[in-house]
């Protein structure tokens, strides 16, 4: 058989297609020749399966659809408290490329406008960095997101930075609070570069679905950023990834997302789903308008939004039942969190206390997180203190073993919060 879903996402092309208004945007000489009519968008799952439909191998550049990206790279490569010492990540309200400062410290808004973006370019790689060099740096991890080799349209950066006055008016502020340490001219050619990288709705899907699962991009395998610096960015595009129009696009669609005017949006849910769109009629915000529409078509059709009541984590617990040995066997099936850890918990605790081999059976448990981990090890070790013989099925060896039943070797756990992974 063939998969529906390349036929549900061809449904979805063929709906939008009639939301014609909007405009490409005019006064960047070289976005104003674009066709206008294209349409592509794909998904990307996060076994790395991509489907596309439409114009999604057309090219167009980046624009503002880097910055959560070169955001990442700046928390890997100076920390989060440094990053955060230099660019808020508070909502502002205005328009992407508003002087929008904290009154008192004058500190950028967020990274998802241009002032902060311009702060964050500076702070990837090395602070002794040559523009060239940090630009380059940038590019090349950039490729590691979409999992291919990018390159730079020249004529739109050409196009763009012969009209980077503005750009430069808010890096010069920026330079004069303290919050760049480079010429204003040479910030706004790195992030003008940055903004003019070629790239595909394929390609978004892929870098987007990267984020989505904690930095490691799903079709090399490679780790791109780690995990924690995930968590950061979608955070950030949850709440600033619109502009002035992210209120509504967290109501309406609920998936973390950035927009450019190139025409491309991006839409990464943690764990789940990839989204890259393109089509280059923008709405009175800066945003694709019949990107936006087919992002609230897939969020709404396949329940994808962030506060959407989650299914079930856990499938079944085993209630207590004995092995022909006459151990009693607790076996657990579907994702190990907090709350289904604490299920298996309760069931544990239901277990009298004696001489019983107490056999837990994770075989069927097909993701284990790290506060899972840590209830599951605290379980085992008192199920120990209270005399019983613990065994550890888990062919996966995801959970270190209590070894041959010896209850000293079960970690003990004081704090929860302070406990070191394995």
């Amino acid at each position: 058989m063939h998969t529906p879903v390349p036929d549900y996402l061809n449904e979805i092309l063929r709906s939008c297609q009639f939301y014609n208004q909007g405009e490409v945007a005019s006064y960047i000489p070289e976005l104003a020749r674009v066709n206008p009519d294209q349409f592509g968008m794909a998904i990307c799952m996060p076994a790395g399966t991509v489907y596309e439909e439409g114009d999604a191998q057309s090219e167009f550049t980046i624009q503002s659809v880097s910055k959560p990206f070169v955001y990442a790279m700046a928390l890997r490569d100076r920390g989060l408290e440094v990053v955060n010492a230099y660019v808020d990540v508070e909502p502002s309200g205005d328009p992407y490329n508003a002087m929008s400062v904290d009154p008192e410290t004058g500190k950028p808004s967020n990274p998802m406008i241009n002032m902060g973006a311009i702060t964050t370019h500076c702070l990837v790689g090395e602070p002794e960095f040559t523009p060239l060099q940090r630009s380059d740096q940038i590019i090349d991890v950039l490729s590691q997101f979409a999992g291919r080799t990018l390159a730079v349209n020249e004529e739109v950066l050409e196009s763009e930075y012969s009209h980077r006055y503005r750009n430069v008016a808010l890096a010069s502020m920026m330079r004069s609070n303290g919050f760049i340490g480079i010429e204003p001219d040479d910030a706004v050619w790195g992030y003008t570069r940055q903004s003019a990288v070629i790239v595909t709705a394929r390609d978004l899907a892929v870098m987007s679905m990267t984020l989505a699962n904690g930095g490691i991009n799903p079709v090399t395998r490679e780790r791109v950023v780690p995990e924690w610096v995930c968590r950061q960015v979608l955070s950030v595009m949850a709440t600033c990834g619109m502009y002035d129009s992210a209120g509504d696009w967290l109501s309406s669609v609920g998936i973390p997302a950035k927009s450019g005017v190139g025409g491309g949006i991006i839409g990464a849910l943690p764990g789940q789903i990839g989204i890259g769109t393109f089509s280059p009629r923008l709405d009175q915000h800066g945003n694709s308008v019949r990107g936006v529409e087919a992002c609230e078509r897939i969020s709404r059709d396949l329940g994808l939004h962030i506060m959407e009541l989650p299914a079930p984590s856990i499938e079944e617990i085993g209630q207590q039942s004995r092995t022909e040995s006459g151990a009693r066997l607790v076996a657990v099936q579907g994702a190990l969190t907090f709350p289904t850890a604490e299920l298996v918990l309760r069931r544990l605790e239901e277990i009298p206390q004696d001489e019983t081999e107490v056999v837990v059976d994770l075989t069927f448990v097909s993701r284990i997180n790290k506060v899972g981990d840590r209830m599951l090890r605290e379980g085992l070790r008192r199920l120990g203190q209270d005399g019983h013989v613990v065994t550890l099925i888990d062919p996966h060896e995801r959970v270190p073993s209590p070894v041959a039943h010896d209850r000293t070797d079960i970690p003990v756990v004081e704090d929860l919060n302070s406990y070191e992974d394995a």
